[in-house]
């Protein structure tokens, strides 16, 4: 339930920015603009949002799969991560995908994602459990 709500939280403000970002660049930068504006959205909306697929795979494992798991994850998304923009510079003109455009709107809407997660996170108000005392253990 809360992983839903992380998400919801975190994709109202990227989808807005993400669309305001790729509005704003086909008009600075034409059609190529645009390309790069939707292309960084899907991007990074996909990116994150394997992050809370994560979180929410791995609610009841122990610690330690946890912490595996989620290096896993993290290690797997740089490396296809880092793939994919070798391959869009690589076949792409720049005449098709405004480089500039991509990398302005990318890092906007990753800053409305994590506002939106740490905001929407700040409201759900967790209660996490708390170690007992030696005292009441006895």
């Amino acid at each position: 339930m809360s992983d839903t709500q992380l998400w919801r939280g975190a994709l109202a403000p990227a989808s807005i920015v993400a669309l305001l970002s790729s509005v704003i660049m086909s008009f600075v930068n034409g059609r190529s603009g645009l390309y790069g504006g939707v292309l960084a959205s899907l991007t990074v909306i996909i990116f994150f949002s394997v992050h809370i697929l994560v979180a929410r795979v791995s609610r009841n494992l122990d610690p330690l799969a946890t912490m595996a798991l989620a290096m896993f994850s993290y290690f797997a998304k740089v490396i296809l991560m880092g793939a994919f923009l070798l391959l869009v510079t690589r076949y792409s003109d720049k005449s098709t995908i405004d480089r500039g455009s991509f990398a302005i709107c990318a890092i906007l809407i990753t800053m409305a994602w994590l506002f939106g997660e740490i905001r929407s996170f700040l409201k759900l108000r967790v209660q996490l459990p708390l170690p007992k005392k030696e005292e009441d253990a006895q």
